[in-house]
């Protein structure tokens, strides 16, 4: 632009704001260009909208219902999927390896910066786009997810499973309906408050004082799953909160993580227990890890670590009520169980791994009801790959979701849509097959690293649960209500009734 030119447009602000209304005309029209006529992928079916720009993606997710209208997709265009411009989604099976397996090149799409600190070297390991930098990241604190931690976990999951039966007890004495997702949440919660900081946030004991965290981390994922669409715009709104002083959805969450970890360090409080923070703390001292680890791996804990456990339980709780055959069985295995135990104290946790019925329905729970309702979006690296016949070039953003997989009749069977614990059960090679397939906590170098301690809490409570109560829904044959964003949450209510336990068989 030359000087005489750049003078008229300091002096005419009219003609300053036209050139950028032009300029930016120019670049939308080569855009729609591109993206209808030279698109190399142009060829892919999807609604006309979702070729134009993400709002059309936007519209759906900001409606809560992106799983249902995802699968309809597929149902009216195919394997591959036009999301976006850049976006595809990919019905199939075969996908889930090369594109989420160990070795995978595939790195995460700018879609997730959303979910985390803007600042990359300070993301958490869900929020963490590179691949190397995410197994640094992972490699620090993978022993606190291991079995033997597990164990240590262990007193933290049996003292709220006393807590929950105890109010579950009083909702059966007065015949009342609970809402069971809430109180399954609560549950979930408390749980790992115990196990990051040593203290459970008091919803089991009917505190609220600590309401608004789960209110803050509802927002930060509706906040992630909306802006992940446009991430560019994450840092902007993350400055402009700075400079405004507004608070962020995760404000309430680091305020707590940062309560609990000066109290520990100043001497204020102590744990009895060997919980996350005692840990970190430690393995800070010994020079692996820094402050932001410290914050980072609390953070992830607190705002992922109960929703998963939370949904996966209210769908085993809606299905056993809806299905009272499948309830009497697992009660009857339970029973018997319990029977060749002879012990007073909690079932364990690898106790639970013995009865088979059981863990059919934790996996077809799993299975039949993913918690995370959005695609899995991946990079394809550099050189392209050719996914499902298709030939994608480097840079474009695909993926596949739970919602997809879980429900592919050529792995799960013509009644994949059918709660059928059995199918766990029948064969150990399909069983294999379908293990290898469910995406409830991801897979390969990105599976969730809390899994292990989403299935203690999972296995133990429907364990104590079903061998303490009966579930009714509060109508037979009762449809619940689903809030789709990232997180597929359930909305109904039961009502409970205390059974005899192991007098019940006899």
């Amino acid at each position: 632009m030359s000087t005489t030119t750049y003078s008229i447009l300091q002096t005419s602000p009219v003609l300053a704001a036209s050139t950028v209304v032009v300029a930016a005309s120019i670049l939308l029209l080569f855009s729609l260009i591109h993206n209808l006529i030279l698109n190399p992928l142009r060829h892919i079916p999807g609604p006309f909208a979702a070729r134009l720009s993400q709002l059309w993606e936007l519209k759906v997710i900001r409606h809560a219902d992106f799983p249902r209208k995802h699968l309809k997709l597929h149902q009216n265009y195919g394997k591959i999927v036009r999301l976006a411009p850049n976006k595809y989604s990919v019905s199939d099976p075969e996908v889930v390896k090369p594109i989420y397996g160990h070795g995978s090149k595939f790195a995460k799409a700018p879609f997730y910066g959303p979910f985390g600190n803007p600042d990359y070297l300070h993301a958490d390991l869900f929020s963490e786009r590179d691949v190397a930098r995410h197994a640094a990241k992972r490699r620090k604190v993978a022993s606190l997810y291991s079995m033997t931690s597990l164990l240590c976990y262990e007193p933290f999951v049996d003292k709220c499973n006393t807590k929950l039966c105890a109010r579950l007890e009083t909702f059966a004495a007065d015949g009342a309906l609970f809402d069971v997702p809430q109180w399954m949440q609560f549950y979930a919660f408390d749980v790992i408050g115990g196990i990051s900081v040593g203290q459970s946030f008091g919803f089991l004991d009917g505190q609220q004082k600590h309401s608004e965290i789960l209110q803050a981390i509802h927002k930060a994922m509706t906040y992630g799953s909306r802006v992940g669409l446009f991430p560019g715009l994450h840092p902007v709104i993350c400055k402009l909160a700075e400079i405004t002083r507004s608070p962020t959805p995760f404000h309430s969450v680091l305020a707590f993580i940062n309560d609990n970890r000066e109290a520990r360090e100043t001497g204020v409080s102590h744990s009895g227990r060997d919980d996350f923070l005692t840990k970190l703390i430690a393995l800070r001292e010994q020079g692996k890890l820094d402050e932001w680890d410290i914050i980072t791996s609390l953070r992830a804990n607190i705002a992922a670590g109960s929703d998963t456990t939370g949904i996966t339980l209210s769908t085993i709780v809606y299905y056993l009520a809806r299905n009272k055959s499948k309830a009497e069985k697992l009660q009857v295995e339970i029973d018997r169980f319990e029977r060749g135990r002879l012990s007073p104290q909690p079932v364990t946790f690898q106790e639970c791994q013995k009865p088979p019925y059981l863990q059919a329905i934790l996996k077809e729970a799993l299975r039949i009801h993913p918690a995370t309702g959005q695609l899995l979006s991946r990079l394809v690296p550099p050189g392209g790959m050719v996914l499902s016949g298709q030939y994608f070039p480097e840079g474009v953003e695909v993926g596949t979701s739970p919602w997809l997989i879980h429900f592919d009749p050529n792995i799960f069977g013509s009644d994949a849509h059918e709660f059928r614990p059995k199918r766990w059960l029948e064969d150990e090679e399909s069983a294999r097959r379908m293990e290898s397939s469910l995406l409830s906590f991801g897979s390969g170098a990105r599976t969730c690293i809390g899994k292990n301690i989403s299935l203690l809490e999972i296995s133990k409570l429907t364990y104590q649960l079903f061998y303490r109560f009966d579930f009714e829904l509060s109508e037979p044959g009762l449809k619940w209500e689903l809030d789709m964003v990232w997180f597929v949450k359930q909305k109904f209510d039961a009502r409970i009734k205390e059974r005899r336990g192991v007098d019940a068989a006899e």
